[in-house]
Order: structure tokens, then sequence, then C-alpha cells
């Protein structure tokens, strides 16, 4: 169960007491948020074995009829997935490798949980992926592949193509999350210069049965583009990938190894990623077993229980982190004015996956620069909150989730002697909520279904 450190200083910060009890409801709903996303909970609660019988969604599974069970996957909530899977299995699981965030917690006894890097892949990684593409090689018509697969996936399941060294993939992966680049594209070209994501763990692993049970990170759950869907057909193709590289004005940035991979696929002269009329395909089983939709609806009935007006604003929120903070708190405005979208008092949720733009040389997130951007336009309004977070703990290049502000906060700003102008405009909201003491921290949670935002006004 993901809980919210030092609570307690986050709510007395507030100041008035409206503006703590807003603080208090608002921490409440992002905690109920993270427990409905705990994937060991969601695995235990959809996953059923019973008389040799595995089901889960509608489908069945004859255990009788399978020779071996392997789990395989990776992702920041796989973890707990893994060990929710090993719990239900036991035994009947005759290996599996799973990579996990380095510095994981989580134990399994057959399941090996390999420890990599993230957001940027290593070659612990790359060795980890390795050892799935081998055992799902040598799976058989009779065998049936449990895929774990979450958030932070690409990340953690690198297998450069080619010549493409892990140096290589290194640099284009940081120089595209800089870029401002959407998660699909990052992800888009991550496919097309990879060995196992975009289809190509199926492929390998056919004729076996798999079972993929995916944990979303990408607004409106496109499967292919979760983890760069190593289980799933890609629609994508090299032309896709260099055109976006391009967009991002890195083409001429990118290594040689990479270049020539993409140039030379787009040329035709090495496959195009597994597409959707390969009979690979036939023998997958899909099943989003939690996403964001999930985790703010469990936020709004937390509003709901409290006695709020609540209104689910959005689970597929994208665009960038200021302008999306400036919304909010325009929002909050609204509802004090009109009543809209909701009377006080007032539960607003929204979720999604916003992206910064970074133009400072300032240390931040974009749940952490959403919450700044909606400090500078609420302007005074007592009993009134915005709070966001990152459900993986971890907000950008921080150790915080995200942070909470409040009606008051530029005033306590002002008293600081700090310019909250200046702080968003270098990026560097971690240094401006450090000071403030309005960080909000989780530590890694072990789930990862982006983002969640949430307004009081009471």
């Amino acid at each position: 169960m993901a809980t919210i450190n030092r609570k307690k200083q986050l709510i007395t910060n507030g100041v008035t007491h409206l503006n703590q009890k807003a603080r208090a409801l608002a921490l409440k709903s992002l905690e109920s948020a993270l427990d409905a996303v705990d994937p060991k909970q969601i695995i235990e609660s959809r996953l059923r074995l019973r008389d040799f019988t595995l089901r889960i969604d509608g489908y069945s599974f004859d255990l009788k009829k399978i020779r071996n069970i392997y789990v395989l996957g990776g992702g920041k909530a796989s973890g707990l997935m893994a060990e929710a899977s090993e719990q239900i299995l036991g035994k009947l699981v005759t290996d599996g490798i799973v990579n996990v965030p380095r510095g994981s917690k989580h134990k399994t006894e057959i399941i090996k949980l390999h420890e990599a890097s993230h957001p940027i892949p290593d070659k612990a990684g790359v060795e980890g992926t390795h050892r799935m593409l081998e055992i799902a090689e040598q799976a058989k018509e009779d065998d049936l592949i449990i895929c774990l697969i979450s958030g932070g996936g690409s990340s953690l399941m690198p297998l450069p193509r080619g010549e493409i060294s892990i140096a290589d993939k290194r640099k284009i992966t940081n120089d595209l999350l800089i870029s401002g680049a959407a998660i699909n594209e990052i992800n888009t070209v991550r496919k097309h210069i990879s060995d196992f994501k975009g289809g190509w763990l199926a492929k390998k692993a056919y004729p076996a049965t798999i079972l993929n049970l995916i944990l979303s990170d990408v607004v409106g759950d496109p499967l292919e583009f979760i983890a760069s869907g190593p289980t799933i057909p890609d629609s994508t193709t090299f032309g896709d990938a260099i055109n976006i590289l391009k967009k991002h004005d890195l083409w001429d940035k990118v290594p040689a190894s990479i270049k020539k991979v993409l140039s030379d696929g787009k040329k035709g002269t090495i496959a195009e990623t597994p597409k959707a009329d390969d009979e690979t395909f036939k023998k997958v089983y899909n099943v989003v077993v939690g996403n964001n939709r999930v985790a703010t609806s469990a936020a709004c009935q937390s509003f709901e229980s409290a006695g709020l007006n609540t209104f689910l604003l959005t689970s597929v929120l994208e665009g960038e982190a200021r302008h999306i903070g400036m919304m909010l708190a325009s929002i909050a405005h609204e509802i004090v004015a009109s009543g809209n979208p909701a009377q006080r008092p007032a539960g607003i949720v929204a979720g999604g996956e916003t992206t910064v733009t970074i133009v400072g040389e300032g240390r931040g997130g974009r749940n952490q620069e959403i919450a700044l951007a909606a400090a500078l336009r609420l302007n005074g309004l007592d009993g009134t909150a915005v709070a966001s977070l990152s459900t993986d703990g971890v907000d950008g290049p921080t150790d915080a989730a995200g942070a909470i502000v409040d009606g008051k906060t530029l005033e306590r700003v002002s008293e600081e002697g700090l310019d909250a102008e200046r702080f968003l405009l270098r990026n560097d909201s971690y240094s401006f909520f450090s000071k403030l003491g309005d960080l909000v921290l989780t530590g890694p949670t072990g789930t990862n279904v982006n983002d969640i935002s949430v307004i009081v006004v009471l």
C-alpha cells in the first residue's frame, strides 16, 4: 500500500484552515488512486487458478495440456506482478525472468527478478532481455508464456538491433526524453532499433501461446506502445521513426549505427516489425489489468466519500505540463465563479501524461511543473488545492512523485523571497518546492499508470 510521506507537514503548509482541509482531501484522493492500481492486488484479484484451469477476463487455459509455463517481462510494476503470478501458479512455473528497476525489493523463488536501469537502458537490461529471448525461442507449441508488461518496460528490456550499441541506444533515448517527444513517438523509434520490441518477442516465441498481462502507462492504452509492444503487432514503420527524429531536430544527431538501421529498414533491406496479418498473433491473448482510468476512478470515489461534488475531467490528458497547470487553476476559478463543472465543495480529477519541453537548466518533473504553473494562477483562492503526482513515485529525474499547492502558495513564496515565475522559466520546480516543503514524496510505488492531478475547491 503506497503512502505519501510527511502528510502532516504538507497539510499544515496550507496556512489557513480551509486550505489545510483542501490539501488533506487532495492527498487522500491520490493515495486512494495509488491503492487501486497496486499490481500485486490487481493480479491476485484477476488471475484465477482452479482445477488446473487458469482464467482471466473470459480467457481460460487448460494447464493439463500445457507442457511448460514460462514467465517473462519487464517494467516498473513487473516485480510485484511476478510475485503475485508466482504465488498463484507456484511450482507450475517452469522458468522465468523479469527485468525490474535497480533497487527493487520484491522476492520470487522461480522467476528471476533481474535488475536493470531506467529510464536510460544499460548492459544489464540487455543481458536480461537476451535471456528472455532464449527462453522464448526454445518454447514449443504446447507451452504457455505469461508476459508481465508495464510502463518502463521499453528502457528495462533493451536489445539493440544490428550493430547498434547500448551506448548509442542510451544516447537516442536520452535525446528523445529531453526533446519533448510524446511517449508514442519515443516508442516508435525504440521499436525500430530493437530485436525484441514491436512484436519481435511474439514472433520469436511462436508457436507457443502467449498470455500478455499489461499494466498500461500510455494514454488511451494503445497496446503496441506500452513497453513498445514486444508481443503486439506494430502499425508503425521505419519511415515513421525517421520522421519523428526529424520532427524533433534529432536526425542529424543520431549515432551512425542507428541511422544505418533506420535507413536500411526504410529501403526494405532489413525486415520491418511484425504486422497485424502475421499468424504469430493468433496465439497471443492481451489483457489490460490496470490503467489510468482505474486510478482516476478511485480518486473520484475518495472525493465522493468525503461529500464532494465530483467530476472526472479526463483519463487521457496530454499537453505541455505548464499549460495543463494553468488550465487546472482556471478550472478552480470557474468553479468559484459559476459552479462549473461541479458545484462547491468540488473535487476534480484528471489523469494522463503531460510533457515538459526543457528550456532551462533546473530540476523537476512534469507533475511538479503542473503544480508550479497552477500556483501562479490560483490567485489567493482560499480552500483550494491542486496536487499532481506520477503513479510510479518518480517524477522526472527527482526523488519526488509530484507536488501540492493552494491559493496561498504565492503568499508563502513572497515571504520566502522566491520568484515563482523565474523557477518555472528555468524548469526548476523541484528546487522551488524543496524550499517550500511541498514536494509529494512516496518513493518508488511499484506501479505505473501515468499521472494523476486533482483539484479541490471548498
